[in-house]
């Protein structure tokens, strides 16, 4: 499966939901500022689970644009070492996008996102493979616990807002499908019920 590269401009977003990528093949870098010496224990947390795929980069200097440029090094750098990698962008600064179009044009897939949870497998060109998108869907649903869809119709849409609106309705079905052929969830009579209560 191809490389995710998650570059944040913590400076411009300082995003509390980081957790949502976790169990996809998302590498995370977050670029932080000379003179921003604190990330809320939340987002250390989150960023914790994800192990050695996952950074804070603290720029040197400050001045105007400087952790853009230093988010820009890495971009070019990264899509040296990992052609076929796919490369989110998190910032609401749309100064990006000139940059973006650039990369896009020589073949490099970027996007900008104004936040994780705008993120969605089906963002990266040819999305993930069927097994990979399913162990995302399984790591997504287990981390929300007492808060999984209980019935058919809510595991429906919580997958479709998972992995993007532009999901087929038989695709959808033969996601549903492989979570019950791998035992991870039984569906009686509309209601969805999971293996470990």
């Amino acid at each position: 499966m191809n490389s995710w590269f998650v570059l944040v401009d913590f400076e411009n977003v300082q995003p509390k939901n980081i957790g949502l990528l976790h169990g996809g093949a998302f590498k995370i870098k977050v670029f932080v500022g000379a003179n921003q010496a604190k990330v809320p224990l939340e987002i250390a947390r989150a960023l914790q689970a994800f192990g050695p795929h996952a950074e804070y980069i603290q720029i040197e200097g400050s001045g105007r644009n400087a952790l853009d440029f230093h988010i820009a090094y890495y971009l070019g750098r990264l899509a040296a070492e990992n052609p076929d990698a796919s490369f989110c962008i998190v910032s609401k600064d749309s100064g990006f996008d000139p940059l973006i179009r650039h990369v896009t044009a020589q073949k490099v897939f970027c996007k900008r996102f104004e936040s994780i949870s705008d993120i969605h497998l089906s963002d990266t060109p040819g999305s993930a493979a069927p097994s990979d998108r399913v162990d995302a869907i399984i790591a997504n649903l287990a981390r929300r616990k007492a808060a999984r869809p209980r019935t058919l119709k809510t595991l429906r849409s919580t997958i479709k807002a998972f992995v993007g609106d532009t999901l087929a309705d038989e695709q959808l079905d033969g996601l549903i499908d492989k979570l019950a052929q791998r035992g991870i969830v039984s569906i009686v009579d509309g209601k969805v019920h999971y293996e470990q209560e």
